[in-house]
């Protein structure tokens, strides 16, 4: 049986409409923020918080949000269905994780690789990403995976 961390679960409400047992999104959202430190510190000063268990919970949410997001890239990869890719794109979206798909900006190699190249005549066209091959993606601010691109070069 797999261990499901303890920050997950939460026992269905009385009368509630979801009986799965599963976090609401506005929950999960609060408890992200919590993990990332983006939430404002409220009743922080409370006597009762024991500041090493509550950082060890944080560092075990942040540890299990990474390793959901990596398998979340890692099924993105191998999903051929478009309505699950989509799927997945619009729940990593949901908590930051936001896909790279630079089509027709300028190539950068610090946020971009090269994964090939296409001839063009046009002048203005020269050194502008031609086609995204592997997605590339960004946990807010942070790149996670760098986008696969074809340049276009001047013949």
């Amino acid at each position: 049986m797999s261990r499901v961390p303890s920050w997950f679960r939460r026992e269905p409400e009385a009368g509630a409409d979801d009986p799965t047992g599963e976090i609401p999104g506005a929950s999960l959202a609060k408890l992200i923020e919590e993990a990332d430190g983006t939430a404002a510190a409220a009743d922080a000063s409370k006597s009762d918080v024991n500041s090493g268990v509550v950082t060890s919970e944080l560092e075990r949410a942040l540890s299990d949000r990474q390793a959901l997001i990596q398998l979340c890239l890692y099924a993105l990869d191998r999903a051929r269905s478009g309505g699950v890719v989509e799927r997945l794109e619009q729940g990593l979206a949901g908590i930051g994780v936001t896909a790279v798909r630079p089509d027709g900006q300028r190539f950068d190699p610090a946020v971009h690789e090269a994964g090939g190249a296409v001839a063009t005549d046009d002048p203005a066209l020269d050194g502008l990403v031609a086609e995204t091959e592997v997605v590339g993606f960004n946990d807010h601010d942070r790149l996670l995976r760098a986008p696969i691109v074809t340049v276009y070069t001047k013949r």
